[in-house]
């Protein structure tokens, strides 16, 4: 069983720059797909960012250019660096884990944190 758990979230002005991270037991981040989900009230969850068992990463584009996926194997901590940040960035932020290789970015996710909450203020 692999738990993750996210954190770092909070409230910003747009334009700031917020670094959310996730840690995960159990298991070694290179042996799966991991990625940042969102999920605003009354909208249905959408992908962030994915990174592969090689460490090549995927971004929706939305945040292309603006957020950044990256994981310290040795720590089993994900991150995600959030810069130039948006009132529609706001949500709750997730990290999902999932064993295998394969498209990162069109899977079903096994293993779910339980979410950082990220508020950007115009």
């Amino acid at each position: 069983q692999v738990q993750l758990v996210e954190s770092g979230g909070g409230s910003v002005q747009a334009g700031g720059s917020l670094r959310l991270s996730c840690a995960a037991s159990a298991h070694s981040y290179s042996d799966y797909c991991m990625g940042w989900f969102r999920q605003a009230p009354g909208k249905t969850r959408e992908g962030v960012a994915w990174i592969d068992v090689d460490g090549r990463t995927s971004y929706a584009d939305f945040v292309k250019g603006r957020f950044t996926i990256s994981q310290d194997n040795a720590q089993n901590t994900l991150y995600l660096e959030m810069n130039s940040l948006k009132p529609e960035d706001s949500s709750m932020y997730y990290c999902a884990a999932d064993p295998g290789r394969g498209y990162c970015s069109i899977r079903d996710y096994k293993y779910w944190g339980q979410g950082t909450q990220v508020t950007v203020s115009s």
